[in-house]
């Protein structure tokens, strides 16, 4: 398994720890459709959220959540709706990030709740 496999593991349990302790249930992690995955699948108040987590050692290269461009938004977009599709769900849909910065100094964890709105669900 490579370093980057092994260091993003790490920000998505944390994230998924982190998301427990606020609340949500979680339904799925690293849920596949078409050879790339949804890293948290969840529920709160009575609304799917499709948590994108993105995990960095420092903020040098910009932030962690600035990973998560048009094209990644595209993918989450057609793989949540196979998964309301597959799943028979019909609740309010909701796309969040969590943005890690994680070293041997800090780890500091940002949630963006309604990251991006698709517009289409």
């Amino acid at each position: 398994m490579s370093k980057n496999k092994i260091f993003g593991d790490k920000g998505e349990k944390l994230a998924y720890k982190y998301l427990i302790s606020k609340g949500y249930k979680i339904l799925e992690t690293n849920w596949f459709f078409n050879k790339k995955e949804i890293d948290i699948i969840c529920i709160k108040n009575k609304e799917l959220i499709i948590v994108e987590v993105k995990t960095r050692s420092s903020d040098y290269f910009g932030m962690p959540e600035e990973a998560v461009n048009f094209k990644k938004q595209q993918f989450l977009i057609e793989a949540t709706q196979n998964y309301i599709e597959k799943n028979n769900i019909n609740l309010d849909t909701r796309f969040d990030v969590i943005s890690i910065i994680l070293n041997k100094n800090k780890t500091e964890i940002k949630h963006i709740k309604d990251a991006f709105n698709p517009n289409i669900i």
